[in-house]
């Protein structure tokens, strides 16, 4: 019998849900302050619908996008919960909304400020992708490469990141049949 959506989730059926140990997401609560599920007689955690869906796009940001712990936390801190659990749900929508609106907030009198669209929105990623992270990213490497530079043309980089993300998928599938 499936559960409503709006229905609580042990910590159990979360971490069955989204392919997590249960260790990581008691590790998580204590990384993320913005994860607070309700804890019940004995300690027992119940997660609200909304928990789930940040914890998702904490996933995604760590094990997908190559993003450290730092880097999540400052997205979190810059950009809001919302913003993580679009990127979790793959809601471009809501991502380049969120986007806009920091774009817009942005003070545009002080040039000794560099611009949202100027810069990383927020967050380190471990890898930094060569590709902008949903048109967010700087692209300060973009265009050709002079060859006496001994730099990667941006399609090298792009396709050796892509392998890069690969080899770390296949690593966390093996370190979990170990």
């Amino acid at each position: 019998m499936d559960k409503s959506p709006d229905a609580f989730r042990t910590i159990s059926e979360v971490a069955d849900d989204l392919d997590l140990p249960q260790h990581v997401l008691r590790f998580w609560e204590t990384r993320f302050t913005q994860i607070k599920p309700m804890k019940r007689g004995g300690g027992r955690r119940y997660y609200r619908p909304q928990d789930v869906e940040l914890i998702k796009g904490i996933r995604h940001m760590l094990y997908e996008q190559g993003y450290t712990i730092k880097g999540v936390q400052k997205l979190l801190r810059d950009n809001g919960n919302q913003f993580i659990v679009a990127v979790g749900n793959g809601d471009l929508a809501a991502i380049e909304a969120i986007a806009q609106r920091k774009k817009a907030e942005a003070p545009l009198t002080s040039a000794a400020q560099p611009r949202l669209d100027d810069e990383m929105l927020v967050g380190e990623p471990k890898v930094k992708p060569s590709r902008r992270f949903f048109g967010l990213g700087r692209a300060d490497d973009e265009g050709p490469v002079p060859p006496d530079q001994g730099k990667l043309t941006r399609d090298n980089r792009a396709l050796l990141q892509e392998a890069l993300f690969d080899l770390l998928e296949c690593k966390r599938l093996l370190d979990q049949v170990r």
